[in-house]
């Protein structure tokens, strides 16, 4: 008996014991102590190519057969759908050698509808240029990027197309390039291979584009670089001399290998959302780490542990006894 009257003394001090850490910690959730972390920021600009190759229809959406661009529009989208609160996106247009963005990064959450209705206008008359220089694009996507307030990683969607074909003359050394680490290029675009159209400016079919419109010309580049192998207007008359576009991946990945970057084929949403993955955040920034929640739900754990443990430990005794 007087083992367990100890034993039942001992129990009481270490209920009320439970009790006190209890109260200190809710003291110190009304505190609030915090502690320094460093957030990831997850900033993105989604490129699309809206050249006029990427009106080629050889990409497919629940078995429907679209266009490149619109199968771009269509990843895009979904991006945006599966990217959490917090993140900021801005969509940017090439054509030519430029790179334009619809604005800054904006937060997905607060703005999606805003995002998709961009994505959902990207358009190839828009462009400035008929031609599609990528690798001179990369250097004025360098610049663009720096001018936002805030960095940015890069996902360009293309298929890899250069119009004019790239020779010895219109070839950008690239190898002291600086910026390009982690860009992501996804490729745009079939194997088999597909003629472009050419639509008028109410996007109306008018025929497709001729192998006579990417010829090269060797001999204007010794003159002005920026008019080599100027595509020309003409209109393929039949099928034998449409000129068949295809997607370039070994060019993109050896694009991408040369900035830094790297390289994923875009049929499949799961490995360009995988390789997204990879990607390092844009940014780190100074954060701090708030331990109320912690602490009060530790409070909880102990208040609860006081009463349930006294009322069963306290049952049994009775029993023995």
């Amino acid at each position: 008996m007087i083992f367990f009257d100890k034993f039942k003394k001992h129990f009481e001090k270490k209920s009320d014991f439970f009790l006190l850490v209890s109260f200190i910690l809710l003291v110190l959730a009304l505190v609030n102590p915090s502690i320094p972390v460093n957030q990831s920021i997850y900033n993105y600009i989604l490129i699309a190519d809206i050249s006029q190759s990427m009106n080629t229809e050889d990409m497919k959406i629940n078995q429907k057969t679209v266009s490149r661009l619109d199968y771009t529009k269509h990843i895009m989208s979904r991006l945006v759908e599966d990217f959490p609160c917090g993140t900021k996106v801005s969509i940017g247009m090439f054509a030519g050698v430029s790179v334009s963005a619809t604005y800054s990064p904006i937060e997905v959450c607060e703005n999606f509808s805003n995002i998709n209705t961009t994505i959902s206008k990207l358009d190839w008359r828009v462009t400035w240029s008929g031609n599609t220089r990528i690798r001179e694009s990369v250097i004025n996507l360098a610049r663009l990027i720096r001018s936002f307030p805030e960095s940015a990683q890069v996902v360009y969607f293309t298929d890899g197309e250069e119009a004019p074909k790239l020779h010895v003359f219109n070839t950008r050394d690239l190898d002291q390039f600086q910026g390009g680490n982690d860009w992501l290029f996804v490729g745009i675009g079939s194997d088999e291979g597909a003629p472009i159209p050419k639509y008028d400016n109410k996007n109306q079919l008018i025929g497709y584009w001729s192998n006579d419109s990417f010829a090269l010309q060797p001999g204007i580049a010794q003159i002005s670089e920026s008019n080599i192998g100027v595509r020309d207007n003409k209109v393929a008359s039949g099928a034998t001399d449409r000129y068949m576009s295809k997607l370039d991946s070994e060019y993109l990945e050896k694009l991408a290998k040369e900035i830094g970057g790297f390289y994923v084929d875009g049929q499949s949403y799961r490995a360009v959302r995988k390789e997204m993955k990879k990607q390092p955040p844009a940014w780190k920034a100074p954060d701090q780490f708030y331990l109320q929640p912690i602490l009060c739900f530790l409070a909880l754990l102990f208040f609860i542990a006081r009463f349930i443990s006294k009322t069963n430990i306290t049952s049994l005794i009775r029993k023995i006894t």
